[in-house]
């Protein structure tokens, strides 16, 4: 059964509290933030202010997805407001080795990135080092596209490193999360499905949720 992470950028601001503790008692195991800077994608986004904020009133993984370009600078400040775990895309940062390095340094779980059209290949020599990947299933920056089918065979390439070389880092797809494009996304090897519109643009986010859970069983 699949892990579910909320993803907060489609949620209501005005009303963040009380959507966060619905989505945690409906299930979810994380909570998906996602940082832009207008510059790596063209949205912005929160800072580290709003991690800081979220930290006391949840007990969530608070999984911080970092769309912004050279994520060094930022790294420390969002470890130090919370996060639990801190993405970083590998075509953000020509150090993508050292922004891990950095992040597990603050004691973070450290997440590495791949847009759509990054091959798998590009993130390989440092799969070792990482506690999640995440598989962007669409192109990041904006909410509500529909998922690539052709990342499916990124995770499933994923999944069969994973295996041979025996290690254990979580797969995270993120992007057109529905409860149908979820089953090949997690028959491939993916392990937590970041869903942002699909909860919150619905009158009950909770069924959304374990529509998501039913689906992967």
């Amino acid at each position: 059964m699949i892990k579910v992470a909320p993803s907060i950028l489609s949620a209501d601001y005005v009303n963040l509290q009380r959507d966060i503790e619905m989505v945690d008692k409906g299930g979810a195991e994380l909570l998906h933030i996602d940082i832009m800077d207008g510059a790596f994608v063209p949205a912005l986004s929160y800072g580290p202010g709003w991690v800081k904020a979220i930290r006391p009133i949840t007990d969530l993984t608070l999984d911080v997805h970092m769309m912004v370009q050279s994520p060094e600078r930022y790294i420390d400040t969002f470890a130090d407001a919370g996060a639990d775990i801190i993405g970083v895309h590998t075509e953000a940062t020509p150090h993508i080795h050292r922004a891990l390095q950095m992040i597990k340094n603050k004691g973070v779980k450290a997440e590495v990135v791949i847009n759509p059209g990054t091959p798998v290949a590009a993130i390989t020599p440092v799969l070792y080092m990482v506690d999640q990947v995440l598989v962007m299933t669409v192109n990041p920056g904006f909410g509500g596209q529909k998922f690539l089918p052709e990342t499916v065979k990124k995770i499933a390439a994923l999944n069969e490193i994973k295996k041979s070389q025996n290690l254990t880092f979580d797969i995270e797809i993120d992007g057109g999360v529905n409860d149908s494009t979820v089953v090949p996304a997690y028959q491939a090897g993916a392990t937590v499905a970041v869903a942002g519109s699909y909860v919150f643009d619905n009158d009950d986010p909770v069924s959304r949720i374990q529509a998501l859970k039913d689906a992967t069983k």
